[in-house]
């Protein structure tokens, strides 16, 4: 899944890019609003980190003109004002949440992952199937039939977008685009890496291989 950050204040931006790449997150981070606004015009994202107080083009704005471009992305507020009439502002601009600073970073954890969850329309809601493989998004615990399968969390973060589009054929680059971020060589070999080492675990100790490579294409997940 892939994460945009807009935050000028380095500390906090540092803060949550660390916890969320630590998750399995590909994060951008854009420290102004215009940039952060061009990322989020022009680039894929599972949901957005979005501060009010941005240079150049503050937060609310910047969404107004994201939902004005009919982009759906889940936005998640930060902002210092506490009061009720800002909030019902963010919300009123476009934010679907809005979390007062300082926060904790596993309540931040907790709602990126929920408005994910909201968007994909999943339902109760936290696992995902395929076949006799199971990845629950609440424990972060994968299984392959009774077997517990031990995942890095980019290995987890890459199942996760496969379960999520299984049967439909994925590309490198679309791979590179949710699971890294926006600055990886798109001519790197880390993708058959990490598939390979993905494979080694959820697919080596049984008969019915789940992840298959379409050559010249990507790759797909498929239950049989």
């Amino acid at each position: 899944m892939r994460i945009l950050l807009v935050e000028d204040d380095l500390k906090i931006a540092s803060f949550v890019l660390k916890g969320l790449k630590e998750a399995g997150f590909a994060v951008d981070h854009a420290a102004d609003g215009e940039d952060g606004l061009h990322l989020a015009l022009h680039e894929p994202y599972d949901a957005a980190v979005i501060d009010i107080m941005l240079p150049k083009l503050d937060g609310l704005t910047l969404i107004e003109r994201l939902r004005a471009e009919r982009r759906n992305t889940p936005v998640i507020i930060l902002s210092a004002k506490r009061a009720v009439d800002d909030r019902v502002k963010g919300l009123q601009a476009g934010g679907d949440d809005y979390l007062t600073k300082p926060f904790s970073f596993a309540e931040l954890l907790a709602r990126v992952q929920g408005l994910i969850r909201r968007a994909a329309r999943s339902s109760a809601p936290a696992l995902l199937r395929a076949g006799d493989l199971s990845l629950n998004l609440i424990t972060r615990e994968v299984r392959r039939g009774n077997e517990s399968v031990d995942l890095q969390p980019r290995e987890f973060a890459l199942l996760e977008y496969l379960l999520r589009h299984q049967g439909h054929v994925l590309s490198k680059t679309m791979i590179l685009e949710h699971v890294w971020d926006f600055n990886f060589d798109p001519q790197t070999n880390v993708v058959d890496v990490l598939v390979c080492r993905l494979r080694n675990k959820v697919d080596r100790d049984f008969k019915n291989k789940m992840i298959h490579t379409i050559r010249g294409v990507g790759y797909v997940l498929k239950a049989s």
